[in-house]
C-alpha cells in the first residue's frame, strides 16, 4: 500500500484533475490519497474571513468566486448526472454553511482562531468531496476523526501517539477501498473536538502521519515540479533535479526555502524508514527526487544543493551582563516560543556577550518587543544593551551530508561570497 499526495496546483483546474485521475487510476495496489485544496482557494477563504472581520461586504464576491470555480470543475469533470447532482447538493450545504459562518463573522466582527480554523477548513472538504466522485472507485473519509492535534506554545500540533492509533483502526478494521481519498492539512482537537489544522502545507504532513501509521511501501508527494533542484532554476539557469536525498539533507534543503515539501513532514517516515518520492504531475514519467535513508559516503557527492530564505531578520541580544550567566539563552527562547515565532538558524559569542538568532522578517517586530519585555530589568541596568534588528538580509546554506569528510568547504564557501 503506498500514500499519494497531491498539493493545490495538481487539483487546481479540470486539465489538471484529468491528469491526477489517470496518475491514481493505473494503480494496481490500494492507494490513500491525500489532497489539499484547489490551487489559491485556502488564500481566498482567508482573505474573505479578514474582509468580514473588517466590515468590507467585499466578502460576499469572493465567496461567489469559490463558489464559481468548484461548480466549474464539477460541471467539467463529473459526466454521470446522478453523481453530478449528489457532489452539488453536498457542495451547496457546504458553502450555505461557510457562508453562515462568514456573516456572523461580518456582523459581529470578531474572528476567533477556533472560528478561522473552521473557514479555512472548507479548501480541503471541498476539493476532497469532489475528487472522491472523479476518481473511479473512491471513498471518502473524514480526518477530524484520525488526525487528532494538542495545543502546544500556541500551536495545534498533532498527537503522533493518537493518530497511529486512530488511523489504523479507521483503515485496517475494515476491507480497505481501491483508493481511500483523505483531505489533506485538517485535524481536530484532542482536547475538545474542535476543527484545527497542521498549518500550511499540512496536507504534506497528514499524508506523512498516515503513511507511517499503515507501514507504507512509499509516500509520493506529487507537485509541478520535477523534484528538489541543485539550486532555485529562476535564479541559477544551469540547476537540475537531484536524483537521490537523504532524510536530513532534505529536510535541511526544506528548512532553508526550498519549497517542495512541508519540513515537519519527513519525521514521521523517518523512524519508520519508509521513503518519499516527489513526483511532477504533469510529467509523470520523470523519475523526481527519492528521499532515503542514506549513509554518509566519503566518496559521495559532497554538496547536493544550494537554498535560501530571502526574507531573513537579524536579532541580536548583546551585553557585558551576559557573560558568565547561566540561563540567558533559556529566556531568550522560551520567550519567542511562548509567543509562537520560530528560530532557524543561532550564532553564539564564544565570551557568551551576545547571541545572534534569525527569524522570518515579518516575526522581528514581535521578536523584538517580545524580547525587550523579557530583558525589561537588564536593559534598564545597562548589563544587556537594547536588542537590536537588521532586516532585508538572506540566509543561504549549502547541503550535503558527506561535506563533513572533505576539508576546506566553509573556507571555499566564505571565499566565493568575498570575491
Amino acid at each position: 500500500m503506498k500514500v499519494m499526495k497531491f498539493g493545490g496546483s495538481s487539483v487546481g483546474s479540470p486539465d489538471s484533475l484529468k491528469q491526477v485521475k489517470q496518475i491514481i487510476e493505473k494503480e494496481q495496489e490500494p492507494v490513500i490519497v491525500v489532497v489539499s485544496a484547489l490551487g489559491g482557494v485556502t488564500d481566498r477563504l482567508l482573505l474573505a474571513a479578514d474582509f468580514a472581520l473588517n466590515s468590507n461586504p467585499g466578502y460576499k464576491s469572493l465567496l461567489e468566486e469559490i463558489i464559481t470555480r468548484h461548480e466549474e470543475i464539477i460541471q467539467q469533470m463529473i459526466l454521470s448526472p446522478d453523481n453530478r447532482d449528489e457532489v452539488t447538493g453536498k457542495i451547496q450545504q457546504l458553502f450555505d454553511d461557510l457562508r453562515n459562518i462568514l456573516r456572523g463573522v461580518f456582523l459581529i466582527g470578531d474572528l476567533s482562531q477556533k472560528t478561522s480554523d473552521k473557514i479555512v477548513s472548507y479548501g480541503e472538504r471541498l476539493s476532497s468531496l469532489i475528487i472522491s466522485r472523479v476518481i473511479e472507485g473512491a471513498e471518502l473519509y473524514d480526518p477530524t476523526q484520525f488526525i487528532k492535534t494538542s495545543l502546544q506554545f500556541r500551536n495545534h500540533l498533532p498527537d503522533l501517539s493518537r493518530c497511529n492509533q486512530l488511523i489504523r483502526q479507521t483503515f485496517s478494521e475494515m476491507p480497505p477501498p481501491q483508493v481511500a481519498v483523505v483531505p489533506g492539512f485538517i485535524a481536530s482537537s484532542n482536547e475538545n473536538g474542535d476543527i484545527t489544522n497542521l498549518g500550511r502545507g499540512g496536507s504534506d504532513y497528514t499524508a506523512a502521519i498516515i503513511a507511517a501509521a499503515m507501514n507504507a511501501s512509499v509516500l509520493e508527494i506529487w507537485t509541478d515540479v520535477d523534484g528538489f533542484m541543485t539550486a532555485d532554476p529562476r535564479i541559477i539557469n544551469s540547476a537540475y533535479v537531484i536524483e537521490e536525498l537523504s532524510f536530513i539533507e532534505a529536510i535541511e534543503l526544506s528548512n532553508f526555502g526550498a519549497k517542495v515539501i512541508y519540513p515537519p513532514t519527513i519525521f514521521p517516515v523517518y523512524h519508520k524508514n519508509i521513503p518519499i518520492r516527489v513526483k511532477n504531475t504533469f510529467s509523470p514519467e520523470c523519475e523526481g527526487t527519492l528521499i532515503r535513508n542514506i549513509a554518509p559516503n566519503p566518496n559521495g557527492q559532497i554538496i547536493k544543493g544550494i537554498s535560501s530564505i530571502n526574507d531573513t531578520a537579524l536579532i541580536t541580544i548583546q551585553g557585558l551582563g551576559m557573560v558568565g550567566v547561566i540561563g540567558v539563552n533559556k529566556r531568550i527562547f522560551s520567550a519567542l516560543a511562548d509567543n509562537g515565532i520560530s528560530v532557524f538558524i543561532v550564532s553564539q559569542a564564544s565570551s557568551e556577550n551576545s547571541t545572534s538568532i534569525g527569524v522570518r522578517t515579518q516575526d522581528a517586530p514581535t521578536a523584538q518587543k517580545v524580547l525587550n519585555r523579557e530583558f525589561e530589568h537588564e536593559i534598564a541596568m545597562g548589563s544587556i544593551n537594547e536588542i537590536i534588528i537588521e532586516d532585508e538580509l538572506a540566509t543561504i546554506a549549502i547541503v550535503g551530508q558527506n561535506m563533513k569528510h572533505v576539508p576546506g568547504i566553509a573556507g571555499k564557501f566564505f571565499g566565493a561570497l568575498g570575491r
